[in-house]
């Protein structure tokens, strides 16, 4: 059966991940003549910047036979974010994932749209270069292996500049503005920027590249304190207030950007086998990443938090690789909730000069005795059991060395 004809001589479903961009908006027309389906474009906001018009009714014109915008920021912050902020992800010790997290939830969403309309197909803007293909391409078939995909940016071969011929030639309204040299992605958790200069790995990234971040040196020159709360793992507010998640992600991205928090230059390994130099601007994640590790640092057994560090590297690359809607990443969700228990209590930071320190944390299942870290009066460790210890644990050691030393004679 020809791609766009079903049994009934109707017209087959695509349903497209729909940005507004010019490459979505092309899309639109290019599906329908080459594949002669109907579109279902579907705009889903993780907190990117809204765009300067009517998305869905620009959709509508454009041809799509249908246009939905869903506003996925809190389910963005519940699913996704805070499961990622409890396990520390941090793709390479560097990156805190944030445009990795938002594609599952995406892909879901697309997904369950084409159950819903009973579409065979769901299209998507990615190019065959960069790893966000196989985060929505594995998702989608770990969700519905029976949908077929479609990715219109792997198949044609049109420039900027062909395309936005093809759209004034096909009558397609889209807004296009001063080409940037940069290619940009935003979302509640954090902007990244690509392309132009940025492809040599010797330049200092230009001012330009920022966009949320003030240079540290046009920071303000007095520190802000900031204490962060904590309920088993999961921010709950700061400074005595509480805050649902959006609003409060969203506060702490204006506060730490002030002070210059969250700049990564990052040569990264992407998964289909380039290293790719990416800048990233990740105000709020490098400030509640940061404090959520000074909370269980205080809260958690030391076998638990070494054991835990191999999970956490584990846990991003799969988030990474696309691999979120995965047995493993959903058991290392069920053991890193375990660890969260106790993960209660305040973190205090100082923010300064694009710097992120703890400099204060408390909680009421703190394991810090100071009875036993003392050594000023109070001290409460009893010094007589530690040359007992010490020769059990050396007790290894020096067997071997005597062993060992017979070799020398």
């Amino acid at each position: 059966m020809a791609i766009g004809k079903n049994k009934s001589s109707e017209k087959d479903k695509v349903v497209l991940a729909y940005s507004g961009g010019l490459d979505t908006s092309v899309a639109i027309r290019w599906l329908q003549e080459k594949y002669d389906l109907d579109v279902i474009a579907v705009a889903i906001n993780v907190g990117q910047p809204s765009s300067t018009d009517d998305i869905i009714s620009r959709a509508k014109a454009i041809g799509a036979v249908k246009a939905e915008y869903i506003d996925a920021k809190e389910e963005f912050v519940t699913d996704f974010i805070w499961p990622s902020l409890k396990a520390n992800a941090m793709y390479q010790n560097v990156y805190p994932l944030s445009t990795a997290i938002a594609r599952p939830l995406i892909v879901k969403k697309l997904v369950n749209i084409a159950k819903r309309e009973g579409a065979k197909y769901i299209a998507h803007g990615c190019t065959a270069k960069g790893n966000d293909q196989v985060r929505f391409d594995t998702g989608i078939f770990s969700l519905d292996p029976k949908l077929n995909i479609i990715a219109p940016m792997r198949e044609w071969v049109m420039t900027r500049e062909e395309e936005i011929e093809y759209a004034r030639a096909n009558d397609i309204p889209v807004i296009v503005s001063k080409k940037s040299p940069y290619s940009t992605d935003e979302n509640l958790w954090g902007r990244s920027c690509e392309c132009g200069i940025l492809e040599d790995p010797w330049e200092e990234p230009p001012e330009d590249v920022w966009n949320w971040t003030a240079s540290p040196k046009d920071a303000p020159d007095e520190p802000e304190y900031i204490e962060i709360m904590f309920e088993k793992g999961i921010p709950a507010g700061y400074n005595g207030n509480r805050k649902d998640g959006v609003t409060l992600i969203t506060e702490l991205n204006a506060i730490a950007s002030k002070h210059g928090t969250g700049r990564i230059d990052h040569v990264e390994d992407r998964l289909i086998g380039i290293k790719s130099r990416e800048i990233y601007e990740c105000p709020a994640a490098i400030l509640l990443i940061t404090a959520h590790r000074g909370m269980e640092s205080l809260t958690v057994q030391r076998d638990v938090l070494e054991f835990k560090r191999g999970v956490e590297q584990k846990y991003s690359e799969l988030a990474y690789n696309g691999l979120w809607f995965g047995v493993l990443r959903e058991s290392l969700d069920r053991f890193i909730d375990e660890t969260q228990r106790f993960v209660t209590g305040t973190v205090r930071m100082k923010l300064f000069k694009g710097n992120a320190a703890v400099v204060g944390r408390r909680s009421e299942y703190s394991l810090y005795d100071e009875g036993l870290s003392t050594y000023a009066e109070g001290d409460s460790f009893d010094h007589v059991s530690a040359a007992g210890f010490i020769y059990c644990w050396s007790l290894p050691n020096r067997t071997a060395a005597k062993a060992h030393m017979k070799d020398k004679k």
